[in-house]
């Protein structure tokens, strides 16, 4: 066998041992896949730990103790991710109650949850509320009138921020950009409606607006977007200052920092982005004569999803001669629809010391009845790859197992976490019984 040396790792817990095989976090992919089963979600706990803390530290230096970290937890909710969070003393954003129960029963700090989303219901208003959520982001009009009038049945001053779209382009994904004028979330501030959004919340008694919220979008990997970001936000806080003599407590200017999926991404910078932005913010805030808000940022993906990984086991490989060939895995668009979704590349290794001196280009497909079921295209596997072999997909935390489904009544698989050369359980694999277990 004819190994070549790899040393071109998309993340730096991503490595092989002596005897060629792949590891996450220093544990051998194939002992986990021995003793779990396939399909596999793995975290690296020390590197979700890592992030976090660089953050926290990034934010602590550029804008001092009133900086305000909080992990976006769409990107990967479960109770041991919560449980994290907590014990790293920050705190998250929540986009259902779903999510608000989970970090309940995680033990967090709901006063240190921000409750987003651009559609909730009455119930999910009462329900944040009656557990003591801390903010709300709101989103509209009609969402404003509703939590005053909830908050004033349960006699209480609801905090809140109202969500602001600044008409920045970050030019990414179609899907995953938010801060244009034309989109589904918050009031745009061309247009003038965000201006008559501060005044509907200052008129409001149940409600203490505490500041304003943004996000431009996802997998940004400079500072620019947020420097444009910055720009417009800081002068809205400036012109609602003089306007109305309100002057903003907070600015949150949610995540979005990038992570590397495959070799041509770069890896972002978290601390020179957010010292960047805190240099330029402090100086803009200066000009523009205002103190400047606590700032909060909200990192989702670039906390976990290079602390992921997610293992298959091959089972056909089909070879059509003259045209292409597929590697089909038993696992699919169940476990990641992000490629159906967006097109989104990712990286694929084999689990074994793979023979790269004769390569396949392939595109590796799941195993749903579903054309659009694949998970790469173009992708480069030694050309012995069989039925049987253990496939790795790097950087898979983020955005997985919170979109997973039971598409075709495909269980979910199961989440593990390691830590320090150990492994443990997390989320069970899921069973035939379990799909069917709300059904009458």
């Amino acid at each position: 066998m004819v190994l070549t040396k790899q040393s071109n790792f998309i993340c730096d817990n991503i490595s092989r041992n002596e005897e060629g095989e792949l590891c996450l976090a220093g544990v051998a992919l194939s002992s986990l896949a021995k003793k779990y089963g396939t399909p596999l979600y793995l975290y690296d706990e020390d590197r979700i730990r890592e992030k976090i803390r660089a953050y926290k530290s990034a934010a602590a230096a550029a804008f001092g103790s009133r900086a305000r970290i909080l992990y976006a937890s769409k990107a990967a909710s479960f109770k041991r991710i919560y449980e994290i969070v907590r014990e790293e003393g920050i705190g998250t954003d929540v986009v259902s109650i779903g999510e608000i129960y989970t970090a309940e029963r995680a033990g967090l700090d709901l006063s240190l949850a921000y409750f987003h989303s651009n559609n909730k219901t009455d119930y999910d208003i009462e329900y944040a509320i009656e557990r003591g959520v801390g903010y709300f982001v709101v989103d509209n009009a009609e969402e404003l009138y509703a939590i005053d009038r909830i908050a004033r049945e349960k006699g209480i001053t609801q905090n809140i921020l109202l969500r602001i779209t600044p008409g920045i382009d970050p030019h990414t994904y179609a899907a995953i950009a938010t801060g244009k004028v034309d989109s589904k979330f918050g009031s745009a501030i061309e247009t003038g409606q965000a201006d008559e959004m501060v005044e509907r919340a200052r008129s409001l008694k149940s409600l203490n607006l505490r500041g304003f919220h943004c996000h431009v979008g996802s997998q940004v990997f400079d500072s620019d977007v947020y420097m444009r970001t910055c720009k417009v936000m800081l002068t809205f806080v400036a012109h609602i200052y003089e306007k109305y003599g309100y002057l903003a407590d907070e600015l949150d200017l949610g995540g979005g920092i990038g992570v590397r999926y495959i070799a041509s991404q770069p890896s972002p910078d978290i601390a020179g982005i957010i010292g960047e932005v805190g240099a330029y913010m402090k100086e803009l805030a200066a000009e523009l004569g205002i103190t400047l808000p606590t700032v909060c940022f909200e990192p989702g993906r670039s906390i976990v999803a290079d602390a992921g990984l997610t293992v298959y086991t091959v089972g056909t490989v089909k070879r059509i001669t003259g045209y292409k060939t597929y590697v089909s895995v038993d696992g699919g668009m169940t476990d990641n629809p992000r490629f159906a979704l967006y097109g989104s590349p990712y990286t694929f290794m084999p689990v074994a010391a793979p023979d790269m001196s004769d390569t396949v280009s392939c595109s590796v497909v799941g195993r749903c009845c579903e054309s659009g079921d694949i998970l790469g295209e173009d992708i480069t596997l030694p050309n012995s790859i069989k039925r049987g072999d253990l496939l790795a997909c790097l950087t898979t935390g983020a955005y997985h197992y919170s979109m997973s489904s039971n598409y075709n009544r495909i269980p979910k698989p199961p989440v593990v976490m390691l830590q320090g050369g150990r492994d443990y359980l997390v989320i069970k694999r899921e069973t035939p019984e379990d799909i069917m277990r709300l059904e009458v």
